[in-house]
């Protein structure tokens, strides 16, 4: 049965760590040397602690958390959750042009932020108390990290529950109002531990992350499962491909982040890089978004290197997992057990293995998942279960296969065509480096069928040929009418590959 954590669960794997081996290190900076020992963070995330019961600051107070990857946003995310009040953080960059909006409807009672971020005008206007963050390894007054160097590490925790507000995410782009998500300590914290065992993670990994840390994933592989671990963090800013590699090798890390844009920019590097050369490698990770099984393939064939697909959410965490050693081509591997992950029909009827239907998941009993309003307000989005959106299908041997988004699906004469599919066929054709399949409008069948592809450097395409090969190997109603050649595929701030976008193109260039 899965516990009932709150922010002690948080200190006690914290303290665990550091009572274990005070100068194992928790977080090593990929680039430089900054390393910081699970002794070093038992006393900062104390003395976090202390600032925050100094200021008055309870549970299900909201510190908004404005920085990029560094080992200062990363003490104070921790801290404040084993604190016990709510961490808000917010990935600028995504957000830039909508922070107004998100500040109106957080009402946080305290903002952190990096300084260098362009947002001097905008944090005029907040009415909210406001720090500037600072260094943790050199704090100069009138920072918050100046601030912990005065006071000694506290036991001081709010009164926070289970029940209580953890984090509030915020998950959309720049062109849509941001959707806030609202998570518990119980949903949040035990997601943890499930998703270090479905990824096999001990205290003896070196884990390797790169992405934002203001998103779900890397926040709970990243940061939370090495710390529940006792394990390390090797952390780097953002994602280079000239150093992804060197950065593993030099570090020897055993279980390296990744997602499908990453995989693909790295098949397109000329690196010589082999697991025969970097001897610490278990296996990548890669998630965020479906990676083609043709790409899979070419990836672990060059590079010798497992690719350990999962599958998670900001409303549900990591609701699929598994270790490279154990991963099957074309799927995200075994659900984690408490999250009663079903395949259901649009009645909501769990459906058998094999069939395909809608992704729900559920949990926790007399749960809800919560969103912020826009008054600020907490709304319920669903209560017991909740349905993702995404496409799939239970293998007899209890593997998740997806295919695609419900809302991407094609519906060509009554027909439902999952893009996924051509987008995998048309992928095993070596000429092509992207594919992305869409729906556009048809007098007759309602949708019609059209992909776009993108040439490898240095090849040609023959669109005629490819119709061809997709008329022999698809039926006819799901191949191709149209293939568009493409200099590159529209993603979304996130990396994901943006269908609607390509839609839009479509009826914009008046093609027919």
């Amino acid at each position: 049965m899965l516990t009932e954590p709150g922010p002690s669960t948080l200190r006690e794997w914290i303290d665990r760590a550091a009572r274990r081996d005070p100068q194992r290190p928790w977080l090593v900076a990929a680039a430089g040397s900054r390393t910081v020992t699970y002794g070093e963070l038992r006393q900062a995330i104390g003395r976090v602690a202390a600032f925050l019961h100094a200021r008055g600051i309870g549970a299900n107070d909201r510190v908004a958390l404005l920085a990029n990857n560094s080992v200062e946003h990363l003490v104070c995310y921790l801290g404040v959750m084993a604190y016990g009040a709510t961490i808000c953080t917010v990935h600028v960059e995504m957000n830039r042009n909508q922070l107004d909006n998100i500040f109106a409807r957080l009402k946080p009672t305290l903002v952190l932020h990096q300084d260098g971020l362009g947002l001097d005008d905008l944090l005029e206007s907040v009415a909210s108390p406001r720090l500037r963050l600072g260094r943790f390894d050199n704090p100069e007054d009138g920072t918050f990290y100046g601030a912990l160097a005065q006071l000694a590490s506290s036991e001081a925790m709010t009164s926070t529950g289970p029940a209580d507000d953890a984090v509030i995410l915020f998950t959309s782009g720049t062109s849509a109002r941001p959707k806030g998500v609202v998570l518990n300590y119980r949903e949040y914290l035990g997601n943890v531990e499930p998703a270090a065992d479905g990824f096999g993670i001990t205290a003896d990994d070196r884990v390797y992350d790169f992405r934002p840390f203001n998103w779900a994933s890397a926040q709970l592989l990243g940061a939370l499962v090495p710390v529940s671990r006792g394990a390390t963090l090797v952390m780097a800013e953002r994602f280079s491909a000239s150093r992804f590699f060197a950065h593993l090798r030099d570090h020897r890390v055993t279980v390296a982040a990744g997602n499908p844009t990453t995989v693909n920019i790295l098949l397109n590097t000329e690196s010589a890089a082999h697991r025969d050369n970097l001897p610490s490698l278990r296996f990548i990770t890669s998630s965020s978004a479906p990676l083609t099984i043709e790409e899979w393939r070419r990836f672990e064939e060059r590079f010798g290197i497992p690719i350990a697909q999962g599958y998670g959410s900001s409303e549900a965490g990591w609701m699929a997992a598994i270790a490279g050693g154990q991963r099957r081509l074309g799927t995200v591997g075994r659900p984690i057990p408490y999250q009663d992950l079903a395949i259901v029909d649009a009645a909501g009827r769990r459906l058998p293995p094999g069939t395909i239907g809608e992704v729900e998941i559920g949990g926790f009993a007399d749960h809800d998942y919560r969103y912020l309003g826009d008054d600020g307000s907490v709304t319920i989005n669903s209560h017991n279960r909740y349905r993702t959106g995404d496409l799939g299908m239970l293998d007899a041997d209890g593997f998740l296969h997806l295919t695609g988004r419900e809302k991407d699906l094609i519906i060509r004469g009554g027909v439902n065509i999952s893009p996924l599919e051509i987008d995998s066929i048309l992928m095993q054709r070596p000429e092509l480096i992207e594919v992305a399949t869409v729906g556009v409008p048809h007098a007759v069948y309602g949708e019609e069928v059209v992909s776009y592809v993108v040439a490898r450097p240095g090849t040609t395409i023959d669109v005629a040929e490819l119709l061809r090969y997709c008329g022999t190997v698809l039926p006819a109603f799901k191949a191709p009418k149209e293939i568009v050649v493409s200099a590159a595929l529209p993603k979304t701030e996130r990396g994901k590959l943006d269908r609607r976008a390509l839609a839009e193109r479509w009826k914009d260039e008046g093609q027919s």
